[in-house]
């Protein structure tokens, strides 16, 4: 029996850019819209200045370079300074799903490598060593312990800038071939605040000065090519994460290309970002690490490692560690998500944001070679670089244009807290910045008071009327673990005063329409700075006598919250602009 092809779309018109165009300004007119370009009206851009468009309807002339084979390493991080506890979280992770280990070294003594991969069938589970200044040691002391086992991959993590490092390619290359000896490292690039682009560039230029300092030391182009592996930061922003690694791969293809070794692509570990895990309301974390685990799947990551959801708070317990892992095999083993090489291939979308990831950051990486490589690069250049994007990230933030979820936007002052035990539950990162961070330190401040910060809302008129600037307000000042209580429906601006008294507070918002306004904001302000308000702020627009300042969407949140703060006699501690 011979089914015929159906087309879906024989009983509509053809589309067009310009009917598409049509219609959608008739939609952004009826919102107040002005202009006559609906697509730069509906357009943004990322930290790197990429413009993301409302519309693709063609792809880029540009190259694909595909992840060898399908699937990916499901790898999770060990970092607990007991080798016992360890050895133990070890065992567990690889009896339910974990397919590699990295061992953080920072914290745990190299020494206790025996006792930590006891049990572990090394011919089987890769390890992949992060030892900082202790490379040499632990990589010694690894490969000892290896002797006469032919190991099953895995990576020594020596940096492309440790002065060591062609002695470990030449152990890797004599002893064990299937394992690595180079680490390029991109995430404190994008902890310190760098955009896509920029982690992009500044990892390319490592790789090529690992490529540089092999090949000096009489290694081959092959064999160097062969030895490193790059570790990228996967974000919830899963179409910029898919973009991300499939982009890394082209850049990574070009090097190869120009140096002569055709056919070397790129080997990727891919990490849930520490930048935009919160320690407030942690179990969102699962919700960004699932889309950031899927963004790095679908855009080719070799292996992904979940972060646990507490791992900002300390030292991860066994329920996270469990969490994490069994993110990766729902993906993997029920999403069907590993079983395309490349399932966001021919996308539209995606294939231009490569296209335009890979373009950015291939300039980037000009940049920095034209500034003497690297190591001159990090003395100005590239501070300079992650600092500007570091301000542009803190403005979004404070505005809550790039929302938390749990922080800044739907806090809950009810939570209970979640303890864990002090340790590096995340990568070290010296330059880290948590966008959650200011927030949260709002949010300390404000639990560490006698009693629960308080601010007065001057609801005016029927419920129905003043909801949902009441709402907006309350969420607002809770982003800061403030309080609120209302005074109810009325316009009596006597009784909102009384009110106001009871309350004990001496900051109030007022709260209500904009036709409301005009007809008592006014009234209840004076009411409200007769019974001792310090401060007065009215949710939304406009302008008022006797109110001080409106708060709105758009508005800087922790510019408010400081100043709240201030007139609650709450000392504000760190940067809240």
């Amino acid at each position: 029996m011979t089914v015929s092809p159906v087309d879906l779309a024989a009983e509509f018109p053809p589309g067009s850019r310009e009917r598409w165009r049509e219609l959608a300004l008739g939609v952004l007119r009826k919102s107040g819209f002005e202009g006559g370009d609906p697509e730069d009206a509906l357009s943004s851009r990322t930290y790197d200045g990429i413009e993301i468009a409302p519309l693709y309807d063609r792809l880029p002339a540009a190259p694909r370079v595909l992840r060898p084979g399908t699937g990916w390493d499901v790898r999770q991080r060990h970092a607990h300074p007991d080798p016992a506890v360890t050895r133990e979280a070890i065992q567990a992770d690889l009896e339910n799903g974990v397919t590699s280990i990295w061992l953080d070294l920072t914290s745990l003594d190299p020494a206790a490598l025996p006792a930590v991969l006891d049990g572990v069938y090394l011919d089987l589970a890769p390890v992949i060593l992060d030892a900082g200044p202790r490379t040499e040691q632990a990589a010694t002391i690894f490969l000892e312990l290896a002797a006469g086992t032919a190991l099953a991959g895995g990576n020594l993590g020596a940096s492309p800038l440790d002065p060591g490092l062609a002695e470990l390619v030449r152990r890797c290359v004599a002893e064990q071939p299937a394992v690595l000896a180079v680490t390029v490292d991109a995430l404190p690039y994008h902890d310190a605040g760098a955009g896509d682009a920029v982690e992009l560039g500044c990892s390319i230029a490592a790789g090529v000065e690992g490529l540089r300092a092999l090949t000096d030391a009489g290694i081959s182009a092959e064999q160097a090519f062969g030895q490193l592996e790059f570790r990228y930061a996967a974000t919830a922003d899963q179409f910029l994460t898919i973009a991300k690694f499939r982009a890394a791969r082209r850049l990574w293809a070009r090097v190869a290309e120009v140096c002569g070794v055709p056919g070397a692509v790129q080997r990727q570990h891919a990490v849930t970002s520490s930048a935009m895990m919160t320690a407030r309301d942690p179990w969102v974390n699962m919700l960004r690490t699932t889309l950031a685990c899927f963004g790095a799947g679908v855009g080719g990551a070799d292996a992904v490692t979940v972060q646990p959801f507490d791992a900002v708070l300390g030292l991860p317990d066994g329920f996270a560690r469990r969490i994490a892992r069994n993110t990766q095999s729902l993906l993997v083993e029920e999403a069907g998500v590993a079983r395309v090489s490349d399932p966001a291939g021919g996308s539209w979308y995606v294939e231009n944001l490569t296209a335009a990831l890979a373009e950015r950051a291939w300039s980037w990486f000009q940049e920095i070679e034209r500034a003497g490589g690297l190591a001159a690069a990090s003395e100005t250049l590239i501070p300079e670089r992650l600092a500007g994007t570091r301000e542009a990230r803190a403005r979004d933030l404070a505005r809550r244009k790039s929302p938390i979820t749990g922080v800044s936007e739907f806090p809950n002052l009810t939570e209970r807290a979640v303890v864990r035990e002090p340790g590096p539950g995340l990568p070290a990162s010296p330059g880290r910045v948590r966008y959650a961070a200011e927030f949260e330190a709002l949010r300390d401040q404000a639990d560490a008071q006698p009693q629960r910060p308080l601010v007065f809302l001057a609801t005016i008129g029927p419920v129905a009327v003043h909801t949902a600037r009441a709402s907006f307000a309350a969420n607002l000042f809770a982003a800061g673990g403030v309080a609120t209580v209302t005074s109810g429906p009325g316009v009596d601006p006597a009784a909102m005063a009384e009110a106001f008294r009871d309350a004990g507070t001496p900051v109030a918002c007022i709260c209500s329409s904009d036709r409301l306004y005009g007809e008592h904001a006014e009234a209840v302000a004076a009411a409200l700075r007769a019974a001792g308000a310090r401060r007065i702020w009215l949710a939304g627009k406009g302008e008022y006598a006797g109110v001080d300042g409106t708060i709105r969407a758009g508005g800087d949140a922790l510019d408010v919250l400081g100043k709240t703060f201030a007139d609650l006699g709450i000392d504000v501690k760190g940067d809240t602009r």
